[in-house]
C-alpha cells in the first residue's frame, strides 16, 4: 500500500486526484463501486452494504447504497475536475458469503448489489468495463487515480488487476 492510500470504510466514499489511491477492505456482499476519468486523473470509490435507498426507513448515508453512493460519488469526482461523460466504472464484491437453504430475496444481498449497480450504472451512462463479483469470498480493492489500475485482493484466490 503506498503512502497516499485514502481508506474507504463501509458504507463510505471519497474520491482523489493522480497520484492519490484508494482502497477498501473486506469487501463481501458488499459492492465496491470504483469510477475513473482518465482524462482528468480523478478516482473514485464507493464501499455499498445495501442496493436501493428507497427500501429502507433509516437511509441517512447516502455512502451506504447503491443508488444513492454512486450520484454523490460522480458530484465528489466532479469537484476535483472529473467529467461525468469521462467516467467508467469497474466493480468487485457482491459475495454470498454464507450458504442458506432459502429461495428468500432478501438473503441475496451480494447478488442483488451487483444487480443494483449495472443497472444504475447503464442508466447514468458509465460504461462498466470490468467486474469480479459473486463467488464464497472477501475482497479488499485499491485504486490508483494516476492510471485507473484497480487491484482485487483475495485470501486464497491470488491478486488480479481488472
Amino acid at each position: 500500500m503506498q503512502n497516499n492510500m485514502i481508506i474507504v470504510g463501509m458504507a463510505d466514499l471519497n474520491a482523489t486526484r493522480s497520484p492519490g489511491a484508494l482502497t477498501t477492505l473486506g469487501l463481501g456482499s458488499c459492492v465496491g463501486i470504483a469510477l475513473y476519468d482518465s482524462i482528468n486523473k480523478v478516482a473514485g470509490l464507493a464501499h455499498i452494504m445495501l442496493p436501493d435507498s428507497t427500501q429502507i426507513k433509516n437511509n441517512q448515508n447516502q455512502a451506504k447504497f447503491a443508488d444513492t453512493a454512486t450520484i454523490k460519488l460522480i458530484t465528489d469526482m466532479q469537484r476535483l475536475g472529473a467529467k461525468k461523460e469521462y467516467l467508467k466504472a469497474k466493480i468487485a464484491g457482491g459475495a454470498q458469503m454464507f450458504a442458506f437453504n432459502s429461495t428468500n430475496d432478501s438473503m441475496r444481498i451480494g447478488d442483488r448489489n451487483v444487480e443494483a449497480t449495472i443497472k444504475l450504472l447503464k442508466g447514468l451512462n458509465i460504461p462498466l468495463l470490468a467486474m469480479d463479483t459473486g463467488e464464497s469470498y472477501g475482497r479488499t480493492v485499491e485504486l490508483f487515480a494516476e492510471d485507473g489500475r484497480f487491484l482485487i485482493k483475495t485470501i486464497g484466490h491470488g491478486s488480479r488487476h481488472i
